[in-house]
């Protein structure tokens, strides 16, 4: 689809023209011309796109690097096509999928099985798989064979790997396969069966903690390991004040690793937990306002790199339970970008927002990353960071409605999205 982007303010810190207002025009799904003005007549089948703003924002498309579609085996919680119109509702233009699937993503099979959803989509679909067989921490899968299938990285997600030696493995087959290795660190020894984060509210409540110094121990273990073995590593669901320290040294001493924070912990606290809201159970937890606040200040200096919605659908009868037994996680495509806007711009630019939301993700996991450059293919999110809506279920695009964000104003919206020569409306 041919399109003309009328008046638009673009946000891409890699290209020529960040922060100028533009018009864009897109012919054969590349950038063809971008001018202060732009004149069709000579061109055929051209729609012009104008939302009538003075706040219309383009960016590269964005991208999720933690996304739970279910599919295969649990097509009951989310199918690959209701995930898919659930990121391209939140304007993203790309998912990474955790490995969270029955039968696991742990064989080149179910890695082709993935793939195949992106023969018509304009979300691009990709899949991470899983470090162990059967996400069991114990023996390491065929790499080479599902990195040729077309895996991106490999994780076994919140089940944390625990075996060092197994990691340490791990990390020697990737650096040969130029994959990342993603690692939640979380040392089930210290958290296991903890539900909320350990301190007042979890002693207040009765509830069993998830201690700070499991994810501490865990972080400092992964950089060791992946300093040991020089390779990359990407530590996943960053959560307290510690670990951006740990992190911040590692990176000073030039060891290669980057990580990520989930947007629920940089907007809430565990005060949220004072009613027993089995939304906002989840994993990490919610920490305090200081773990917060250091995780913000984490972002603005480029010690976290990315951040995520860690979308987790679930069906009601998985929360709607005692809290001791209801599910970690909650949905957040269709949420995010308002979420985001509403409680951190200003304290971080819309420039540094881009940045972690849609070319750092992709910059780690090593694949194309879209610039908005003449020549180049276009992959774009448009949007308007200062509109304020209310995010009702009709809202949501996921088969789930496990969030604790209905009816509520947010701001900041992405508006549409193009992609594989795609256009469509958020």
């Amino acid at each position: 689809m041919n399109i003309l982007i009328k008046n638009c303010l673009i946000i891409d810190t890699n290209s020529n023209h960040n922060n100028k207002q533009k018009d864009i025009l897109i012919i054969n799904g590349r950038f063809e011309k971008i001018s202060s003005k732009i004149d069709i007549s000579n061109y055929k089948n051209v729609k012009t796109v104008d939302f009538k703003s003075n706040n219309l924002h383009v960016s590269p498309g964005w991208f999720d690097m933690h996304v739970d579609f279910g599919e295969p085996g649990n097509e009951q919680k989310e199918t690959i096509k209701s995930g898919s119109e659930a990121a391209k509702k939140g304007g993203f233009t790309g998912v990474l999928l955790s490995p969270n699937t029955n039968p696991n993503i742990d064989n080149s099979s179910t890695v082709k099985y993935i793939r195949q959803f992106n023969s018509n989509s304009i979300v691009d679909i990709l899949p991470s798989g899983n470090i162990t067989l059967k996400n069991k921490g114990e023996k390491i899968v065929e790499m080479h064979d599902m990195s040729n299938a077309g895996c991106v990285a490999f994780t076994d997600d919140k089940q944390s790997l625990q075996n060092s030696n197994v990691l340490k493995i791990a990390l020697l087959y990737a650096k040969d396969s130029n994959k990342l290795i993603m690692n939640y660190p979380n040392d089930h020894s210290l958290s296991k069966n903890g539900l909320i984060n350990e301190g007042m509210i979890s002693t207040s409540l009765g509830l069993k903690g998830i201690p700070r110094i499991a994810e501490e121990i865990m972080t400092n273990r992964d950089i060791k390991l992946c300093e040991y073995t020089n390779s990359k590593m990407h530590l996943s669901y960053i959560s307290t004040q510690e670990c951006t320290e740990i992190i911040k040294q590692a990176k000073k001493n030039k060891i290669n690793i980057t990580a990520d924070v989930c947007i629920y912990n940089l907007i809430y606290n565990d005060q949220q937990l004072k009613d027993f809201n089995t939304n906002f159970k989840l994993l990490p937890p919610l920490r305090d306002n200081n773990d917060k606040n250091s995780l913000i200040k984490a972002l603005k200096l480029n010690i976290i790199d990315v951040i995520t919605s860690d979308h987790r659908p679930h069906l009601d009868d998985d929360k709607n339970k005692e809290f001791e037994h209801a599910k970690f996680g909650i949905i957040g495509l269709e949420s995010f970008f308002g979420l985001l806007c509403k409680n951190l711009l200003g304290k971080l630019s819309i420039n540094e927002i881009v940045d972690k939301i849609s070319i750092n993700p992709r910059k780690i996991l090593n694949i194309d990353c879209p610039v908005i450059e003449i020549g180049e293919k276009a992959n774009i999110t448009l949007f308007d960071p200062n509109i304020n809506w209310n995010f009702s279920k009709s809202s949501i695009k996921s088969k789930s409605f496990n969030t604790p964000f209905i009816k509520e104003k947010l701001q900041g919206k992405a508006l549409a999205i193009y992609n594989n020569k795609k256009f469509q409306q958020c």
